[in-house]
């Protein structure tokens, strides 16, 4: 599966944004889907990840109750909303899908998409 990330951008701390992933493949449903992110001088780390069904997701502390993933089989898409961004959400934002298992672990995402910018300002 290949996969193509969008709607990074500059956002002042406090606003929003929505990423998208698009996904290209029959099989899409069959993959369970995450966002990881990277800002500059860290290792990469995770952010949000759902079932392949959309029934479970999950989240890392730092952004739970802020973010939301979310999916539409349909459209071959998962999409992670983002509020009240801080300017530690600041980072290179990464699609992944893997069809194994959901985990919060990156070495268990075997596709990637590019990466979108995030940048928040304070």
């Amino acid at each position: 599966v290949q996969l193509q990330a969008c709607g990074g951008g500059l956002v002042q701390a406090g606003g929003s944004l929505s990423l998208s992933c698009a996904a290209s493949g029959r099989t899409f449903s069959s993959y369970h889907m995450g966002w990881f992110r990277q800002a500059p001088g860290k290792e990469r780390e995770f952010v949000a990840a759902i079932t392949w069904g959309g029934r479970s997701t999950l989240y890392a502390d730092s952004v739970r109750g802020r973010f939301t993933i979310s999916r539409d089989n349909a459209k071959n898409t998962v999409y992670l909303q983002m509020n009240s961004l801080k300017p530690e959400d600041t980072a290179i934002y990464y699609c992944v899908a893997d069809i194994s298992r959901l985990s919060t672990r990156p070495s268990e995402y075997n596709y990637w998409g590019q990466g979108t910018q995030v940048t928040v300002s304070s």
